[in-house]
C-alpha cells in the first residue's frame, strides 16, 4: 500500500492503511450523526487532522461551522479549548499569563511564587470562533503558536512551553460582516493548511435539520479515535510514495498561481492569472497539495497519489493563499476562479 518505512512489512503497512481508512470513516460517521450535509466539509477538515494542518472555515452565520468543531472534538479522545474572539481579546487570553501564588509555610511566614497558568490553547484542539474580530495582535499570538507548537511568556528571556501533540487550530470567520473586523492578513492566512467554504443546507437537509434540533432525541456521539493513533495516521501519511510526474504537477499548480513578472518569469501563469493575481501562493501551497493528495490516496486503497488527488485538493488548499489585485475585486472575480482556470488549462504533462 505505501512504502515500506522505518522496518514495516508489506503486511504491517497495509493493516495500518486499513487502520487509517477506517479510523477516518469511524470519526465521518461520528460527525454524520450531530452535523446534517456538509459531506465536502466534514472531509476535508479531517484531512485537515490526518495530515496535521489547521483549518479555517469560512461561512455566514448560522450554518453549523462550529457545532461542525465541536463534533469533531467530541468524536476523538483529544482535549479541547474554546476561544470566542472579541475585538477586547487580547493575547495573554489565548496563551496564558504568570500568576502569583501566595502561601503561608508552617512558621506563618508568606512565600511568593510565580507561576504560569496555561491559556485555551494549551488543549489539542482549539476553536477559534471568528478569528477576525480579534485585533492583529491577538491573530498574530495565536497564528505564531501555530506554526511554531511553542507559547513564550515573557519577552525574550521568558519561558517557552511547548503546545500538547497532535495540535490542531481550526478558526471560523464570518465573509458577510466586515464591520469591526480584522481581516487576517496573506502571510498569516498561509499557516492555514486549508480554508474551507461551509454553505447553505438544501432543503432536504434544512428539514433533518429542523427534525435534529427540535426534537428530544439528542445524537450520542462516541469518542471512536484517540492522540496516539492519530499521531500513527499522521506518520503514515507522510509515507505515502509521490511519483515524480505528479509532484511536478503539484509543484507547477502553485507556480502556476503566480503572474508575470513573478516566479519563473510567468512561465507557467495563464492569462486569467496574470491579468487579476496580485501575488501567488508561497511553498506552503505544494506540501499542502501534497499532504492532502496523500490523505486522499490513502482513503482510496491506491498505493501512489494520482494527478486527481491533487486537482482535488487545490481549492482549499489555494484559494486563501492567492491575493487578487484591484481589477478582480471589480471584476467579482475571485479566488475560486482563478484556481478553477488553472487546474482546466494546466498540461498534466510538463513536457
Amino acid at each position: 500500500m505505501v512504502n515500506q518505512d522505518g522496518g514495516m512489512s508489506t503486511q504491517e503497512t497495509q493493516e495500518a492503511a486499513d487502520r487509517f481508512r477506517d479510523d477516518f470513516r469511524a470519526v465521518q460517521e461520528q460527525v454524520a450523526k450531530a452535523v446534517v450535509g456538509q459531506r465536502e466539509a466534514v472531509e476535508d477538515l479531517l484531512t485537515c487532522l490526518f495530515a496535521g494542518g489547521h483549518a479555517l472555515l469560512e461561512g455566514v452565520p448560522g450554518i453549523g461551522k462550529t457545532l461542525l468543531v465541536r463534533t469533531i472534538a467530541r468524536a476523538v479522545d483529544l482535549s479541547f479549548g474554546r476561544v470566542q474572539f472579541t475585538p477586547d481579546l487580547m493575547p495573554a487570553d489565548i496563551t496564558g499569563t504568570t500568576v502569583v501564588d501566595e502561601v503561608v509555610d508552617e512558621h506563618g511566614n508568606r512565600q511568593r511564587t510565580f507561576r504560569f497558568q496555561h491559556g485555551p490553547i494549551f488543549a489539542n484542539i482549539v476553536l477559534a470562533d471568528e478569528i477576525n474580530r480579534a485585533t492583529p495582535k491577538t491573530q498574530s499570538a495565536l497564528l505564531e503558536a501555530m506554526q511554531e507548537r511553542t507559547v513564550t511568556i515573557g519577552g525574550v528571556e521568558g519561558m517557552t512551553h511547548r503546545l500538547p501533540e497532535p495540535f490542531f487550530v481550526l478558526a471560523t470567520q464570518n465573509p458577510v460582516e466586515q464591520e469591526g473586523t480584522y481581516p487576517l492578513p496573506e502571510a498569516q492566512l498561509d499557516r492555514f493548511f486549508f480554508k474551507l467554504r461551509v454553505g447553505y443546507a438544501s432543503r432536504e437537509e434544512m428539514g433533518e435539520i429542523v427534525e435534529l434540533t427540535t426534537g428530544s432525541v439528542k445524537p450520542e456521539i462516541v469518542k471512536v479515535l484517540d492522540g496516539e493513533r492519530l499521531l500513527e495516521h499522521q506518520r503514515l501519511v507522510r509515507r505515502v510514495p509521490v511519483a515524480a510526474h505528479v509532484q511536478d504537477y503539484a509543484i507547477r499548480c502553485v507556480l502556476a498561481t503566480h503572474p508575470k513578472g513573478e516566479l519563473s518569469d510567468g512561465l507557467f501563469a495563464t492569462p486569467m492569472v496574470s491579468r487579476f493575481v496580485h501575488l501567488g501562493a508561497s511553498p506552503r501551497a505544494a506540501q499542502t497539495l501534497m499532504l492532502a493528495g496523500k490523505c486522499r490516496a490513502l482513503l482510496d486503497g491506491r498505493a501512489t497519489v494520482s494527478i486527481e488527488d491533487i486537482q482535488r485538493a487545490a481549492l482549499p488548499a489555494l484559494r486563501h493563499r492567492i491575493m487578487l489585485n484591484f481589477e478582480a475585486t471589480a471584476e467579482m472575480v475571485d479566488a475560486d476562479a482563478i484556481v478553477r482556470n488553472i487546474i482546466e488549462t494546466l498540461p498534466r504533462d510538463a513536457s
